[in-house]
């Protein structure tokens, strides 16, 4: 994506939220900033400035953009972020940045919750980056239906959606026939990381989803319009295994896995920022939609005892 015109003020952001658990205020405020190493090592997510470390200092940065105010849920956080990612103003409450920023992103990754943290924003006007997954529940994913359908200004990916690995030529391997694609962690939290990094490969048309679950977690079986069987891991201890991605055709297979954290991140960014700057979203709303009702059917499958939940019958209760 090409630089602002140098004329032009940079796009001010403010990164609002952290629970615990997810460290992107740190991130993906320090891929768009810049960042202090040193205040950086003190970061409580290690891998962070390791894969921030791995890239040219002077390189981390997205030009003519800026996250220029903080809030976290502990206040206490707020100014280490702050410190390590280069940010100007530490908020005391969320809403301050209201008139200060040309939009928001909440950067907690907890889908029954984002519709409270995401109000006073959508009805300022203010466009917003809801970090994954958008919605767990229907009345959270009821909420930002019609949020974007009166004309707010929404996006919410996984960053796996923009991980360099998941964009390998797999035309040799003939016709796809199934996928399997896993995280650790939860479905609720991660589960979108496993669907996304495979849902643009291929497209929209998810009909259902059948839970196998225990009290390690979720192994979600996924049926497409194009015939493809799809087997989603999320289990909570195997984190060594996040982001591995294996494709099985007619002629071949191919195994993917993440190993580049940092540009899948800026990807996400990178995406945001373009949508703020043409007003062009990079996939369309009705696709997050249908990511989250497959989601949510993975939940109810689950709580039914594995029971084949349709992605038409939780779109159909919106």
């Amino acid at each position: 994506m090409s630089s602002t015109p140098s004329s032009a003020p940079p796009l001010r952001l403010a990164m609002l939220g952290m629970i615990e658990g997810n460290g992107h205020p740190y991130s993906w405020s320090a891929i768009i900033n810049g960042y202090d190493p040193a205040a950086m090592a003190q970061c409580p997510y290690p891998a962070i400035p390791g894969y921030l470390g791995r890239q040219p200092l002077q390189q981390v940065r997205i030009e003519g953009a800026r996250v220029t105010h903080v809030w976290t849920d502990d206040p206490a956080d707020a100014p280490k972020v702050a410190a390590a990612s280069l940010i100007e103003h530490v908020v005391r409450n969320p809403e301050e940045v209201i008139g200060q920023v040309d939009a928001v992103i909440i950067a907690t990754d907890d889908g029954s919750d984002h519709a409270r943290r995401a109000r006073p924003f959508v009805e300022a006007g203010l466009p917003v980056f809801i970090d994954k997954p958008m919605a767990t529940t229907l009345p959270e994913l009821r909420q930002f239906l019609h949020w974007q359908r009166a004309g707010a200004v929404l996006l919410s990916t996984s960053g796996m959606r923009y991980a360099p690995e998941m964009q390998a030529d797999f035309s040799a391997l003939g016709e796809l026939r199934w996928i399997t694609s896993f995280t650790c962690k939860s479905w609720e939290r991660y589960g979108i990381h496993a669907l996304e990094a495979v849902a643009p490969l291929m497209g929209p048309g998810f009909r259902s989803v059948r839970a196998q679950s225990n009290e390690r977690g979720d192994v979600m079986q996924i049926t497409h319009a194009s015939g493809l069987h799809l087997s989603l891991g999320a289990l909570h201890d195997a984190y060594g295994s996040f982001g591995a991605v294996h494709l099985h055709g007619t002629q071949g297979d191919l195994a993917l896995k993440l190993r580049d954290t940092y540009h899948a991140f800026r990807g996400q960014l990178l995406a945001f920022i373009e949508l703020l700057r043409s007003g062009q979203p990079p996939l369309p709303f009705e696709q997050t939609v249908e990511l989250m009702a497959v989601l949510i059917a993975g939940i109810r499958s689950r709580q039914q005892q594995g029971r084949e939940v349709a992605v038409a019958e939780i779109l159909s209760e919106l």
